[in-house]
Protein backbone atom coordinates (compact mmCIF):
# COMPACT_ATOMS: atom_id res chain seq x y z
CA UNK A 1 0.00 0.00 0.00
CA UNK A 2 1.39 3.55 -0.93
CA UNK A 3 2.23 5.53 1.91
CA UNK A 4 0.56 9.62 2.46
CA UNK A 5 3.39 12.28 2.06
CA UNK A 6 3.77 13.63 5.23
CA UNK A 7 7.58 14.76 5.40
CA UNK A 8 9.06 17.33 3.56
CA UNK A 9 12.43 18.08 3.23
CA UNK A 10 13.19 22.09 2.50
CA UNK A 11 17.29 23.01 1.59
CA UNK A 12 18.33 25.94 3.18
CA UNK A 13 21.58 25.89 3.52
CA UNK A 14 22.52 28.32 0.67
CA UNK A 15 24.50 31.70 1.57
CA UNK A 16 22.32 33.84 -0.32
CA UNK A 17 25.16 35.77 -1.77
CA UNK A 18 22.78 37.16 -4.83
CA UNK A 19 21.07 39.50 -2.30
CA UNK A 20 24.38 40.91 0.01
CA UNK A 21 24.83 43.20 1.64
CA UNK A 22 21.28 41.89 3.03
CA UNK A 23 22.21 38.28 3.53
CA UNK A 24 25.38 39.30 5.38
CA UNK A 25 23.69 39.20 8.85
CA UNK A 26 20.00 37.60 7.96
CA UNK A 27 19.00 34.08 6.11
CA UNK A 28 17.99 34.54 2.79
CA UNK A 29 14.91 32.56 3.58
CA UNK A 30 13.40 35.37 6.06
CA UNK A 31 13.80 37.52 3.77
CA UNK A 32 10.37 39.15 3.43
CA UNK A 33 7.56 39.36 0.48
CA UNK A 34 5.05 41.82 2.04
CA UNK A 35 4.84 40.50 5.40
CA UNK A 36 6.10 37.19 5.67
CA UNK A 37 9.35 35.58 5.12
CA UNK A 38 10.07 33.33 2.01
CA UNK A 39 10.44 30.39 4.40
CA UNK A 40 6.62 30.91 5.52
CA UNK A 41 4.94 30.60 2.39
CA UNK A 42 6.70 27.58 2.00
CA UNK A 43 5.56 26.25 5.36
CA UNK A 44 1.94 26.93 4.93
CA UNK A 45 2.39 25.10 1.11
CA UNK A 46 3.46 22.35 2.76
CA UNK A 47 0.89 22.49 5.47
CA UNK A 48 -1.96 22.95 3.18
CA UNK A 49 -0.09 19.51 1.63
CA UNK A 50 -1.15 17.43 4.67
CA UNK A 51 2.66 17.68 5.26
CA UNK A 52 3.47 17.16 9.36
CA UNK A 53 7.04 16.61 9.86
CA UNK A 54 9.35 19.33 8.54
CA UNK A 55 13.24 18.70 7.80
CA UNK A 56 15.34 21.54 7.41
CA UNK A 57 18.65 21.42 6.12
CA UNK A 58 21.21 24.21 7.14
CA UNK A 59 24.22 25.49 7.46
CA UNK A 60 26.26 27.56 10.04
CA UNK A 61 23.87 31.20 10.47
CA UNK A 62 20.74 29.78 9.78
CA UNK A 63 20.10 30.43 13.86
CA UNK A 64 17.81 33.14 12.84
CA UNK A 65 15.71 30.88 10.62
CA UNK A 66 15.29 28.86 13.29
CA UNK A 67 14.28 31.32 16.42
CA UNK A 68 11.80 32.09 13.69
CA UNK A 69 9.70 29.18 14.18
CA UNK A 70 10.08 29.14 18.15
CA UNK A 71 7.79 31.33 20.49
CA UNK A 72 8.78 34.56 21.71
CA UNK A 73 6.82 34.93 24.76
CA UNK A 74 7.43 38.21 25.87
CA UNK A 75 5.89 39.76 22.27
CA UNK A 76 3.00 37.42 22.78
CA UNK A 77 2.49 38.47 26.12
CA UNK A 78 2.66 41.81 24.71
CA UNK A 79 0.20 41.51 22.67
CA UNK A 80 -2.12 39.68 25.14
CA UNK A 81 -2.16 43.06 27.24
CA UNK A 82 -3.00 44.80 25.02
CA UNK A 83 -5.61 42.30 23.31
CA UNK A 84 -4.46 42.42 20.09
CA UNK A 85 -6.09 39.10 19.17
CA UNK A 86 -5.47 39.92 15.18
CA UNK A 87 -2.05 40.10 15.44
CA UNK A 88 -2.02 37.31 18.02
CA UNK A 89 -3.64 35.37 15.46
CA UNK A 90 -0.99 36.24 13.07
CA UNK A 91 2.12 35.18 15.34
CA UNK A 92 0.60 31.89 16.37
CA UNK A 93 0.61 30.86 12.33
CA UNK A 94 4.87 31.09 12.53
CA UNK A 95 4.87 28.34 16.20
CA UNK A 96 5.53 24.93 15.46
CA UNK A 97 4.49 22.29 17.83
CA UNK A 98 7.56 20.68 19.66
CA UNK A 99 9.27 18.15 17.50
CA UNK A 100 7.69 19.52 14.09
CA UNK A 101 10.85 20.63 13.01
CA UNK A 102 14.22 18.57 12.55
CA UNK A 103 17.18 20.19 11.55
CA UNK A 104 20.57 18.80 9.81
CA UNK A 105 23.40 20.40 8.80
CA UNK A 106 24.95 20.15 5.37
CA UNK A 107 28.79 20.72 6.48
CA UNK A 108 29.85 21.94 2.77
CA UNK A 109 27.42 23.54 -0.10
CA UNK A 110 28.13 20.21 -2.67
CA UNK A 111 24.43 20.92 -4.71
CA UNK A 112 21.12 20.39 -4.15
CA UNK A 113 21.35 16.61 -4.26
CA UNK A 114 23.25 16.48 -1.74
CA UNK A 115 21.37 18.53 0.61
CA UNK A 116 18.65 16.35 0.01
CA UNK A 117 20.95 13.00 1.14
CA UNK A 118 21.50 14.94 4.09
CA UNK A 119 18.03 13.84 5.30
CA UNK A 120 18.57 10.37 4.54
CA UNK A 121 18.25 9.33 8.03
CA UNK A 122 15.27 10.96 9.16
CA UNK A 123 13.34 9.08 6.20
CA UNK A 124 12.42 5.59 6.66
CA UNK A 125 13.13 2.98 3.71
CA UNK A 126 9.38 2.95 2.11
CA UNK A 127 8.57 6.29 2.93
CA UNK A 128 8.34 9.15 0.31
CA UNK A 129 8.33 12.33 0.81
CA UNK A 130 8.61 15.90 -0.13
CA UNK A 131 11.00 18.34 -1.39
CA UNK A 132 10.76 22.41 -1.12
CA UNK A 133 12.90 24.52 -2.59
CA UNK A 134 11.96 28.53 -0.39
CA UNK A 135 13.37 30.42 -3.69
CA UNK A 136 10.89 29.40 -5.58
CA UNK A 137 7.27 30.68 -4.45
CA UNK A 138 4.27 29.81 -6.17
CA UNK A 139 0.84 31.58 -5.95
CA UNK A 140 -1.44 28.77 -6.86
CA UNK A 141 -4.92 27.58 -5.57
CA UNK A 142 -5.03 24.84 -4.47
CA UNK A 143 -1.57 25.37 -3.93
CA UNK A 144 1.38 23.55 -6.26
CA UNK A 145 2.24 20.48 -3.21
CA UNK A 146 -1.71 20.32 -2.43
CA UNK A 147 -1.95 19.82 -6.24
CA UNK A 148 1.06 17.27 -6.65
CA UNK A 149 -0.08 15.29 -3.31
CA UNK A 150 -3.64 14.84 -5.11
CA UNK A 151 -2.10 13.56 -8.33
CA UNK A 152 0.73 11.20 -6.62
CA UNK A 153 -2.61 9.38 -5.14
CA UNK A 154 -3.01 9.00 -8.99
CA UNK A 155 0.15 7.96 -10.21
CA UNK A 156 2.63 7.37 -7.39
CA UNK A 157 6.17 6.98 -8.21
CA UNK A 158 8.19 10.67 -8.44
CA UNK A 159 7.14 13.54 -9.36
CA UNK A 160 8.01 17.16 -10.00
CA UNK A 161 6.29 20.08 -10.71
CA UNK A 162 6.81 21.38 -14.47
CA UNK A 163 6.19 24.43 -16.43
CA UNK A 164 7.33 25.50 -19.61
CA UNK A 165 10.01 27.91 -20.29
CA UNK A 166 11.41 30.33 -23.16
CA UNK A 167 14.02 28.21 -25.04
CA UNK A 168 16.80 30.80 -24.45
CA UNK A 169 16.22 29.95 -20.56
CA UNK A 170 16.25 26.24 -20.93
CA UNK A 171 20.15 26.33 -20.13
CA UNK A 172 18.95 27.66 -16.31
CA UNK A 173 16.75 24.34 -15.39
CA UNK A 174 16.89 20.51 -15.35
CA UNK A 175 14.56 19.69 -18.00
CA UNK A 176 11.84 16.92 -18.41
CA UNK A 177 12.37 14.36 -21.91
CA UNK A 178 8.76 13.94 -22.15
CA UNK A 179 7.54 10.71 -23.49
CA UNK A 180 3.69 10.97 -23.03
CA UNK A 181 2.20 14.21 -22.49
CA UNK A 182 -1.81 14.60 -21.86
CA UNK A 183 -1.29 18.94 -21.25
CA UNK A 184 -1.83 18.39 -17.67
CA UNK A 185 0.58 15.14 -16.64
CA UNK A 186 3.60 14.71 -18.45
CA UNK A 187 5.45 11.02 -18.24
CA UNK A 188 9.34 11.69 -18.44
CA UNK A 189 11.73 9.43 -20.19
CA UNK A 190 14.86 11.20 -19.19
CA UNK A 191 15.85 14.69 -17.60
CA UNK A 192 18.94 16.54 -18.33
CA UNK A 193 20.18 19.29 -15.68
CA UNK A 194 21.43 22.76 -17.11
CA UNK A 195 21.41 21.59 -21.03
CA UNK A 196 23.83 23.61 -23.33
CA UNK A 197 21.84 26.13 -25.33
CA UNK A 198 20.19 24.57 -28.04
CA UNK A 199 20.28 21.22 -26.56
CA UNK A 200 17.33 20.58 -24.62
CA UNK A 201 14.92 17.99 -25.54
CA UNK A 202 11.97 20.23 -24.50
CA UNK A 203 11.09 23.08 -22.64
CA UNK A 204 9.37 21.94 -19.64
CA UNK A 205 11.53 22.45 -16.87
CA UNK A 206 11.31 21.43 -13.38
CA UNK A 207 10.61 24.06 -10.69
CA UNK A 208 11.14 23.69 -6.79
CA UNK A 209 8.48 20.81 -5.88
CA UNK A 210 9.16 17.56 -5.77
CA UNK A 211 7.71 14.34 -4.42
CA UNK A 212 10.27 11.35 -4.40
CA UNK A 213 10.13 7.75 -3.62
CA UNK A 214 13.20 7.33 -0.80
CA UNK A 215 15.15 5.35 -3.56
CA UNK A 216 16.23 8.42 -4.98
CA UNK A 217 18.66 8.52 -1.61
CA UNK A 218 20.25 5.42 -2.55
CA UNK A 219 21.62 7.15 -5.79
CA UNK A 220 22.80 10.04 -4.60
CA UNK A 221 24.91 8.01 -2.11
CA UNK A 222 27.24 7.65 -4.41
CA UNK A 223 28.10 11.44 -4.47
CA UNK A 224 28.29 11.40 -7.79
CA UNK A 225 28.91 15.20 -9.32
CA UNK A 226 27.08 16.19 -12.39
CA UNK A 227 26.18 19.47 -13.55
CA UNK A 228 28.92 22.59 -12.53
CA UNK A 229 30.59 19.86 -10.81
CA UNK A 230 27.88 19.12 -8.18
CA UNK A 231 25.57 16.30 -6.85
CA UNK A 232 22.71 17.02 -9.05
CA UNK A 233 19.31 15.84 -7.84
CA UNK A 234 17.63 15.75 -11.13
CA UNK A 235 20.61 13.34 -11.69
CA UNK A 236 19.47 10.71 -9.04
CA UNK A 237 15.68 11.43 -10.48
CA UNK A 238 16.64 10.40 -13.98
CA UNK A 239 18.11 7.02 -12.59
CA UNK A 240 15.02 6.40 -11.08
CA UNK A 241 13.80 6.45 -14.98
CA UNK A 242 16.92 3.99 -15.83
CA UNK A 243 15.67 1.62 -13.14
CA UNK A 244 12.15 1.44 -14.37
CA UNK A 245 10.42 3.55 -11.98
CA UNK A 246 7.99 5.98 -12.88
CA UNK A 247 8.68 9.87 -12.87
CA UNK A 248 5.96 12.10 -13.44
CA UNK A 249 5.80 16.03 -14.05
CA UNK A 250 2.98 17.95 -13.02
CA UNK A 251 2.09 20.87 -14.95
CA UNK A 252 0.71 22.86 -11.56
CA UNK A 253 -1.74 25.67 -11.89
CA UNK A 254 -0.64 28.76 -10.47
CA UNK A 255 2.22 31.64 -11.20
CA UNK A 256 5.81 30.68 -9.87
CA UNK A 257 8.47 33.52 -8.76
CA UNK A 258 11.78 32.89 -8.78
CA UNK A 259 12.83 34.90 -5.88
CA UNK A 260 16.24 33.70 -6.08
CA UNK A 261 16.82 36.54 -8.31
CA UNK A 262 16.54 40.25 -7.42
CA UNK A 263 14.18 40.93 -10.41
CA UNK A 264 11.87 37.58 -9.53
CA UNK A 265 11.74 38.91 -5.70
CA UNK A 266 10.77 42.55 -6.85
CA UNK A 267 7.76 41.00 -8.71
CA UNK A 268 7.06 38.93 -6.60
CA UNK A 269 6.82 41.70 -4.06
CA UNK A 270 4.36 43.49 -6.65
CA UNK A 271 1.85 40.35 -7.60
CA UNK A 272 1.96 39.02 -3.53
CA UNK A 273 1.35 43.22 -2.38
CA UNK A 274 -1.46 43.58 -5.34
CA UNK A 275 -3.63 40.53 -4.06
CA UNK A 276 -3.65 42.12 -0.67
CA UNK A 277 -7.20 43.29 -0.17
CA UNK A 278 -6.39 46.28 2.77
CA UNK A 279 -3.35 46.75 0.39
CA UNK A 280 -4.73 46.58 -3.53
CA UNK A 281 -5.66 49.92 -3.73
CA UNK A 282 -3.76 52.57 -2.70
CA UNK A 283 -0.39 50.24 -3.62
CA UNK A 284 -2.18 49.97 -7.30
CA UNK A 285 -2.90 53.75 -7.62
CA UNK A 286 1.40 54.45 -6.20
CA UNK A 287 1.93 52.33 -9.44
CA UNK A 288 -0.31 53.53 -12.11
CA UNK A 289 1.23 57.23 -11.22
CA UNK A 290 4.67 55.98 -11.12
CA UNK A 291 4.29 54.52 -15.08
CA UNK A 292 2.56 57.72 -15.57
CA UNK A 293 5.45 59.94 -14.37
CA UNK A 294 7.33 57.86 -16.58
CA UNK A 295 9.30 56.73 -13.37
CA UNK A 296 9.40 52.68 -14.62
CA UNK A 297 10.75 53.43 -18.16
Amino acid sequence: MQRDVTKAVFPVAGLGTRFLPATKSIPKEIMTLVDRPLIQYAIDEARAAGITEFIFVTSRGKSALEDYFDHAPELERALEEKRKTDLMEVLDATNMPSGAIAYVRQAEPLGLGHAVWCARRLIAADEPFAVILPDDVISGEPPCLQQMVEAYAETGGNMVAAMEVPDDKASSYGILDVAEDDGNMARVKAMVEKPKPGTAPSNLAVIGRYILSPTVLDTLESQRTGAGGEIQLTDAIAAEISAGRTVSGLRFRGQRFDCGSKAGFLQATVAFGLARGELRDEFATYLRELVANGMAD
